[in-house]
């Protein structure tokens, strides 16, 4: 595919992961196949966006002058011309992230790129839905993330990350869902578990505020 579905494409500093703080050219990419309660994203994961050209998509993003570039939504890895973007950003030579919730196979897609991968918890709604296969095929550079709607997510989060041993493959973020968990309490959580994992602050949201868009 030559063309791509896109919501918006922006500059910005990364918000979240462990290139959080870093410029960073987001290509977020229009429709989404779940449906998750703490979604902050509904616009682009239920409209149509606006159909470019994969190389309007790199000219555009090649003018901001950043290296870094994540490729988000909605779920960016249901459009057909998904795979397609992602080798052209890896050939341009910028370092590629990919925001996905696990829910397509990832063994498809050019493994240069990075990807974060959102293990949806109970409390996200759409628990059931992640294909373990694809744990099985992260690499180190990967990450994945838990967004934590309570204690019960946190517990279930941590066992999933024993199950897999996950913190020995790759490092496994906690996010505290805004305005429901506390980022302190989510901090005391993890310092009072036996597991590995990074607390991981939505960055943007402390700098331009909960309800900012196109940050």
């Amino acid at each position: 595919m030559n063309s791509l579905y896109v919501f918006e494409i922006y500059p910005s500093i990364q918000g979240e992961s462990t290139h959080a703080g870093r410029k960073c050219v987001f290509i977020r990419l229009a429709g989404c196949n779940l449906a998750c309660s703490y979604c902050d994203s509904t616009e682009a994961a239920t409209g149509q966006g606006v159909e470019m050209t994969l190389d309007a998509v790199m000219g555009k993003v090649g003018g901001y002058d950043i290296g870094l570039v994540e490729v988000t939504g909605g779920e960016p890895l249901i459009q057909p011309g998904a795979g397609a973007l992602l080798e052209r950003l890896c050939d341009a030579g910028f370092e590629t992230l990919v925001e996905t919730n696990g829910t397509v196979d990832i063994t498809r897609f050019d493994r240069r790129a990075k990807f974060i991968m959102d293990i949806k918890t109970p409390g996200s709604g759409a628990e059931g839905r992640f294909l373990e296969r694809n744990l099985e095929a992260l690499a180190t550079h990967d990450e994945v993330k838990f967004v934590i709607t309570g204690r019960g997510d946190f517990e279930w989060a941590a066992n999933q990350v024993a199950r897999w041993n996950l913190s020995k493959e790759v490092v496994a973020l906690f996010s505290p869902v805004h305005g429901k968990v506390a980022p302190k309490e989510l901090a005391q959580w993890l310092l009072e578990s036996g597991i590995e994992g990074r607390l991981n602050l939505q960055l943007h949201k402390i700098i331009w505020g909960a309800d900012a868009t196109g940050v």
